[in-house]
């Protein structure tokens, strides 16, 4: 990568399981020195393993930080940066998932799902920046196939990741002009702590859901379903090094077949038509 010498290294947000652990361990196979991050430090434990496992565990450091605290993001890059003299890529993994739907939820719900999955991608990506231009390095953000196609009971979750989807689509052709490659990773189905780490109470959810509870159900069932088939975190991190890697990385990529065909519909459907009869059955039983 231009203006590189000497090893590498990148930031890697929510590394404690999942995508982000473990693409912290395939980066570090890769040839970087990565800096893998989490907001509660006493979960490192399955990332450390994994990284001895892998023989790398000398090239993976953990450190703290948490996206939605502005002083922890600033506190971890600078001290990054004094350690190693530089900072070549930044993924944001960092996100937290949320089910519900806005009559029912608050306000305050929606905004807490903003600050982790969208406000928590741009203050680390502000802040981050200035040391990518000096590396003509990269930016890689993991979003979703949900930041792309607007799923039932998924208003709060999707629109922080169509917020970052059009960050990044806008942000960047200004920071290419500096030699930074921007990319947006879209993950289907990933069998993760992700989905646990929602804390979702099936029967307290449906039980709360009022006059939506029969089209929550129907939407259960079916997510129930799709992630039967679910990829591993490992395949899901696969596109992740593509990107930290590649020397003319897209702006989009999906990790797997599935993810591709389910965002390719939607690009495809000019007037939303296609996709409301889709999502439509997802909430009535019949898809």
């Amino acid at each position: 990568m231009t203006g590189m010498t000497g090893e590498k290294t990148v930031l890697i947000t929510g590394t404690s399981s999942g995508i982000g652990l473990a693409a912290a361990v395939a980066a570090a196979q890769a040839g970087w020195h990565v800096v893998a991050t989490m907001r509660d430090l006493s979960r490192g434990d399955a990332l450390r393993e994994a990284a001895t496992t892998a023989g790398v565990d000398e090239s993976v450091e953990v450190r703290r930080l948490d996206v939605t605290d502005v002083a922890s993001v600033t506190a971890c890059i600078e001290r990054v940066v004094a350690d190693h003299g530089r900072l070549d890529a930044l993924v944001n993994n960092a996100g937290a998932g949320h089910l519900g739907t806005i009559e029912r939820d608050s306000v305050e719900d929606v905004r807490a799902v903003m600050e982790v999955n969208f406000f928590g991608v741009v203050q680390t990506t502000r802040l981050v920046l200035p040391h990518l231009r000096a590396a003509g390095g990269r930016l890689v953000t993991v979003s979703s196939v949900g930041g792309v196609v607007g799923q039932p009971f998924n208003e709060a979750y999707c629109a922080a990741k169509f917020a970052v989807e059009g960050f990044m689509e806008a942000l960047a052709p200004v920071v290419a002009r500096f030699g930074v490659r921007i990319t947006v990773v879209e993950p289907g189905p990933v069998s993760s702590e992700f989905v646990n780490n929602i804390g979702l109470d099936v029967e307290r959810l449906s039980e709360a859901a009022g006059p939506y509870r029969p089209a929550l159900d129907a939407y259960l069932s079916r997510l129930e379903d799709i992630f039967a088939t679910a990829q591993t975190p490992a395949e899901a991190a696969t596109p992740v090094i593509q990107a930290l890697t590649a020397a003319e990385p897209p702006l989009r990529m999906q990790t797997s077949a599935w993810a591709r065909d389910f965002v390719s519909g939607k690009l495809a459907d000019v007037d939303g038509t296609g996709v409301l009869a889709m999502t439509g059955e997802w909430v009535t039983g019949e898809g």
